[in-house]
């Protein structure tokens, strides 16, 4: 059984690398999944010092630092990771990748420093620019993971992943109890972070063929052509999800917004095991789909599909039957009152799980520029619903926002994974780059 060649186009020329063989699915969910699981729980824990060691306005801070930085980051990766990763044919050299990346990531973190200044006071802007250096880094270590990714190495990105969510618990732990402010703990992440991507990302991307930048107009042009509506669906994505937040701070308070924020860290568990087999699983569906085998393509999304309704399925009867003692032994007895808005956030999870495989598989299949008009109306419906909602509910109103645009979101991306005009609409996203 033959493999397939493993060529990866580097700087001026080509330049052949040893690619490691294809591993098993099942081998690159399992250290995907336990990188993931790591990282989330790293990052977990430090919402956890913050609750416990500090207060509600604390994690409140905390949660509208990320709410700003979250979507203009994701919008500056363009999802450059997903497309390199779904770049079967290898048609765009590595370096071309690397440098639009950190361009736009330049771009992105003087942006938010900017918005940071411009809006906000004192330690709530300190910890804004904070965030945005922390989150630069993050999408320098992005770049390496999408090379490795291609290769099939989700090993090396599960070892990244756990430096990264270890050190950084470690030092902004740290940061907290010596400062006890979130912008310092921050800084003590940012630190962490530069480290491992110095040290380890960096070390071993230059042994799997890396890194070399390379900033040529026509490689930008045509990168930006294909990723830009992925980069607008994932702003529009990133914004949907902190709509709640933002209507929960102008409505109810930083203090109000700190309590959901805690609560809705407790779906990481879940998102961690879906984005572990969505990434895993991605390389094969874009082949699949690369090769016209369309019918193993929709058999495999339909297997996550199944396995994300158990998963979502599992966290609503756990938070329903055990919800309070769950969050009083996480959080403490404050938090342990929003049990109802706890259930409602489960059932938002469950859907967010089932629309982020359907969002794998729209990725896989290089489906872009369809999916504009598709998050254009549900980001537009969620901020109706939410000012509704909030305004009549606070917290749990948000929550019940969330579940019913869920649910009008999986239902028109399961329209486009079935459409048969889907089936001919990527064709011109696999031309080589001259």
């Amino acid at each position: 059984m033959s493999s397939a060649p493993s060529v990866e186009r580097l700087c001026s020329g080509v330049v052949e690398v040893d690619v490691a063989p294809v591993r098993s699915l099942r081998s690159n969910f399992s250290w995907t999944l336990a990188g993931n699981i790591v990282y989330a729980g790293t990052q977990w824990g430090i919402l956890v010092v913050f609750a416990k060691l500090g207060s509600p306005e604390s994690v409140g801070v905390f949660s509208l630092g990320l709410a700003i930085t979250a979507p203009i980051m994701l919008f500056a990766g363009l999802q450059l990771r997903a497309v390199q990763a779904t770049d079967a044919r290898r048609l765009v050299p590595f370096a071309d990748y690397a440098g639009t990346r950190t361009l736009s990531t330049c771009a992105a973190v003087l942006l938010i420093c900017a918005i940071g200044v411009a809006g906000y006071r004192g330690a709530t802007a300190a910890a804004i620019a904070a965030l945005a250096l922390s989150k630069g880094i993050e999408s320098l270590s992005d770049i390496v993971y999408g090379l490795w990714q291609l290769q099939e190495r989700m090993d090396l990105v599960a070892r990244s992943l756990m430096l990264r969510g270890g050190l950084s618990l470690a030092a902004t732990t740290i940061c907290f109890v010596l400062w006890h402010t979130i912008w310092a703990a921050v800084c003590g992440m940012a630190i962490a972070w530069a480290g491992v991507f110095a040290f380890f990302d960096l070390r071993r991307a230059v042994g799997a063929g890396g890194i070399m930048l390379r900033y040529r107009g026509a490689a930008i042009k045509h990168l930006l052509w294909i990723a830009s509506p992925l980069g607008i669906v994932t702003l529009l994505v990133s914004f949907n999800g902190n709509v709640p937040r933002y209507m929960i701070s102008g409505m109810r308070g930083i203090r109000e917004l700190g309590i959901f924020s805690a609560l809705s860290y407790t779906l990481v568990a879940g998102s961690t095991i879906v984005n572990a087999l969505g990434q895993s699983a991605m390389p094969r569906l874009a082949a699949y789909w690369a090769h016209g085998r369309v019918r193993e393509f929709r058999k495999l999304v339909n297997r996550l599909l199944g396995l994300g309704l158990l998963l979502g399925g599992a966290g609503i009867v756990v938070a329903a039957v055990a919800g309070g003692p769950i969050l009083k032994l996480l959080y403490g007895a404050e938090y342990a009152k929003n049990t109802g808005l706890f259930v409602w956030l489960m059932v938002a999870a469950a859907l967010n799980y089932l629309t982020s495989f359907a969002g794998y598989g729209l990725m896989a299949a290089r489906l872009f520029r369809c999916q504009l008009p598709l998050f254009g109306s549900t980001t537009a419906l969620m901020v109706a619903s939410c000012a509704w909602l909030v305004k009549a509910g606070g917290a749990r109103g948000a929550a019940q926002a969330m579940a019913a645009v869920g649910v009008v979101q999986l239902l028109a991306m399961l329209a486009l994974l079935n459409s048969r005009k889907t089936e001919q609409s990527t064709r011109v996203l696999w031309e080589p780059l001259s």
